[in-house]
């Protein structure tokens, strides 16, 4: 079953139970679909990676949404931001944790043989395809930065 067959099984379940704050969320994953279904260039299915990247993009939004509306002492809008953000990570692969996420990207430093800095393009860029949807780029970049500077 297609990405786009779950949410809208999902949207009926959520319409019958009267969720508003679930049917929004999955309104929002539905739009980011079919907007990205409609683009130029799109084919006519899309491929489990470019679902998965339009979640994770829908993801940071709401996270980045929250945290703002939070140092703007907005609780209100921050929590529907985490409820719609909590309907989109049931779709997402579990996040990996640091440790996780720092035993992969030592991996990768030891693959490519990257020493210095200067490696960093080469160790981000498979890393981000290795890790895609289970960690936040931030993250990999942080523990990349972390473990070349040493």
């Amino acid at each position: 079953m297609s990405l786009e067959q779950k949410i809208n099984d999902e949207i009926k379940t959520a319409m019958r139970a009267k969720d508003a704050d679930v049917l929004n969320g999955l309104r929002a994953i539905k739009s980011a679909i079919l907007l990205a279904k409609t683009s130029k260039g799109a084919g006519e299915s899309m491929t489990e990676d470019q679902e998965l990247k339009i979640l994770s993009k829908l993801a940071k939004q709401r996270r980045e949404s929250a945290q703002l509306y939070r140092d703007q002492d907005r609780p209100d809008l921050a929590e529907t931001e985490e409820k719609e953000l909590a309907v989109l990570e049931r779709f997402l692969p579990a996040q990996m944790s640091e440790e996780e996420i720092t035993t992969t990207v030592k991996d990768i430093i030891q693959q490519l043989g990257a020493s210095s800095m200067a490696d960093m393009g080469k160790v981000m860029g498979t890393a981000s395809k290795q890790l895609a949807g289970k960690a936040d780029g931030k993250v990999i970049s942080g523990i990349v930065k972390q473990l070349l500077s040493t």
